[in-house]
């Protein structure tokens, strides 16, 4: 089998691959893990920067001192607004890459960053109301939806024994652009330079990706919205359990990713210069080890892992609990860059789970085989970028919670009060749902119903 070329199609102004079977061993071999791999790399360039833009405003804080005017309140109003908006926007990105192709929205999304990269070159100075902080903080919200459409792009390019792999590249090379822009962020506050220059980086980075989507990225005709499985996917309710816990790994992660500096600026009065010290090294752990979460999973099942991992993040919460009470900020950095790894790993075994629950429930409607995959995949597809958005949001709430905490005591440890609550929560739901045994059944019964596969999570 071969591939069509893909030269432009000028019906559809775009480079469009028509034929593509990734599953067959012959076209996978001579030319399709060539032109996938190509597509992964671009696509994850601009997925990488498209998280940095999002998490941009959890560095320009730290440059926003007293001349500015603004409350520490304030500050975490506007990291919000970009969570907020990178969250929402997960839903329609997710859908657009079978609307528009996937190299085709990869340029679309790439050139988007620049509004809010020289919208915030613009009006970073004193004097600018914190009105228009906070909408510029918004605009960086599309660097969120970049995430959802990179990952339904990339899953379309590889067979299913390559996926893992493929998508776990993916979402750790996107993730990773979150303690880049904090580190080069550091470089510029070390330098004695103004934010200006931090945005004067990134916007010729954001033109090269949009450019190297054009030149080198594919668009694949057989890619379709399936809005059957959207709706399914709505209707079921293991996509709501996982959102909730997925708000747990992946919202406590972004939502701390924008929170950290912040907070050791406020709480610990540490200068901007202290504080980038420190704050890209949670996410970058945490993103270094999201694969081990999902390595992790696939040896010892997901629901396992994400069980003792939500016990975790509540000893390390519980940690930082005690050292905001004593003011002790080596405790204090310490435990949350703690917590932070284990919101990676947690990333890793949750997300692994979706595909194996609804194989599961394949399983258990008595489907079997090829017929099994295709139901489990379908619905795990769909579910995905639901998850993904819901999950996000998780980190609006974070940064919420830190506002409220700041503006009534003082400090952050009320909001960590509440986070160690709901990781507790996250405990009792992953238990029940996925690991409680269920109860023994009379014999008679038992006999009655030996024909009927029975639903069984704890290795998803």
């Amino acid at each position: 089998m071969t591939a069509q070329s893909t030269a432009p199609a000028a019906s559809r102004g775009g480079r469009w691959i028509d034929h593509w079977d990734p599953e067959d061993e012959t076209f996978w071999n001579e030319k399709g893990e060539k032109i996938a791999r190509r597509n992964l790399l671009f696509s994850v360039l601009s997925e990488h920067i498209g998280f940095s833009i999002w998490t941009l405003w959890s560095v320009m804080v730290l440059f926003m001192g007293p001349e500015y005017g603004l409350t520490p309140a304030d500050k975490f109003t506007i990291v919000s607004m970009a969570t907020l908006v990178g969250a929402v926007v997960r839903i329609p990105y997710t859908f657009a890459v079978a609307i528009f192709g996937g190299r085709n929205w990869t340029i679309v999304s790439a050139a988007l960053l620049l509004a809010p990269t020289i919208a915030a070159f613009v009006v970073m100075e004193p004097g600018t109301s914190f009105t228009t902080f906070l909408l510029c903080a918004m605009l960086a919200g599309v660097g969120g939806g970049n995430f959802a459409s990179s990952m339904t792009n990339i899953n379309a390019f590889f067979p299913m024994r390559k996926k893992g792999w493929a998508l776990g590249l993916n979402a750790g090379g996107g993730n990773i652009g979150v303690p880049v822009v904090q580190l080069v962020g550091l470089a510029v506050i070390g330098a004695s330079a103004g934010p200006r220059v931090l945005l004067g980086i990134y916007i010729p980075l954001i033109v090269i990706a949009a450019t190297l989507a054009a030149l080198y990225m594919d668009n694949i005709s057989s890619v379709k919205n399936d809005t059957g499985a959207a709706k399914d996917a709505v209707k079921e309710g293991h996509t709501w359990i996982m959102s909730f816990l997925y708000i747990g790994t992946f919202g406590s992660f972004i939502g701390y990713s924008f929170a950290f500096g912040l907070v050791l600026q406020t709480q610990f009065g540490r200068t901007p210069l202290q504080a980038a010290y420190v704050t890209f090294i949670g996410p970058l752990l945490g993103s270094l080890i999201r694969p081990v979460g999902g390595a992790l999973a696939d040896r010892f099942g997901g629901a396992k892992i994400t069980l003792w991992n939500f016990v975790g993040m509540s000893v390390a919460t519980a940690v930082i609990i005690v050292a905001s009470m004593q003011e002790s900020l080596p405790l204090f950095t310490t435990a949350f860059i703690a917590l932070f790894v284990l919101t990676g790993l947690g990333n890793g075994s949750t997300y692994k789970m979706i595909p194996g629950i609804f194989h599961t429930k394949a399983l258990a409607k008595g489907l079997t085989g090829e017929e099994a995959a295709a139901y489990g995949r379908r619905l795990s597809g769909a579910s995905m970028g639901i998850i993904g958005a819901v999950g996000a949001l998780g980190g609006l709430g974070i940064n919420l919670a830190f506002r409220q905490s700041f503006l009534t005591v003082g400090s952050g440890t009320g909001a960590f009060v509440a986070f160690l609550a709901f990781y507790g929560v996250c405990f009792v739901v992953t238990w029940a749902v996925y690991l409680r045994r269920p109860a023994a059944q009379p014999t008679a019964e038992a006999t009655a119903s030996e024909a009927k596969p029975q639903l069984s999570y704890a290795e998803v």
